[in-house]
């Protein structure tokens, strides 16, 4: 039903959904809890969020200490450039970073597993994103990295973006104290 791809640096999963298209329009499947649960997606996701984004706004890059979300992310119409960070302390990939292209031309989704920073700029006029989270969002628990950290130099598609007064003053990874980070808990 899908092509799927781990990513080689980050634990990421790139779902391609099969697109049946023809002269009405298009359908595809955008998740279904049993095979998702084989490729080593939750099958229990307890909030949906819907962004809407205008073009050069950057979001993030965010994540909840206490209540970790994992996180499927898609673009229902647009196009964004979607960014994971690794900030599990004691990961072999820690301070590592993912970016790729997610659009409603390529119906791709990325799953984020628990303990990454997320992000995402947008690259159309205007972007509308929905992600599936693991857990609720509690503000006591968001937490942020700094957008344009120079130790991660990610290579935002925009000179200016268009940020939160919150995404402004995120601090750098290097400054973060330990216990403000998840923990790399090894799986295998």
């Amino acid at each position: 039903m899908m092509k799927t791809n781990r990513t080689q640096s980050l634990d990421l999963i790139i779902l391609e959904p099969r697109v049946f298209a023809d002269n009405r329009g298009h359908f595809l499947e955008v998740f279904q809890a049993e095979r998702y649960r084989e490729l080593g997606i939750p099958d229990r996701f307890v909030q949906d969020n819907l962004s809407i984004s205008t073009r050069g706004v950057i979001r993030g890059l965010h994540y909840q200490l206490g209540h970790p979300q994992g996180k499927l992310v898609w673009v229902v119409q647009g196009k964004i450039f979607d960014v994971s960070v690794d900030i599990r302390k004691g990961s072999p990939t820690f301070g590592r970073y993912e970016g790729f292209v997610l659009s409603s031309d390529n119906y791709c989704q990325v799953y984020i597993p628990e303990g990454f920073a997320h992000g995402f700029c947008v690259l159309s006029e205007l972007a509308i994103v929905l992600y599936k989270c693991t857990d609720y969002y509690d503000p006591e628990e968001e937490r942020g990295i700094r957008w344009d950290d120079p130790t991660l130099n990610i290579p935002w598609p925009v000179p200016a973006p268009v940020l939160s007064e919150k995404d402004k003053t995120y601090p750098v990874l290097r400054d973060m104290a330990p216990d403000q980070l998840p923990r790399f808990v090894n799986r295998n």
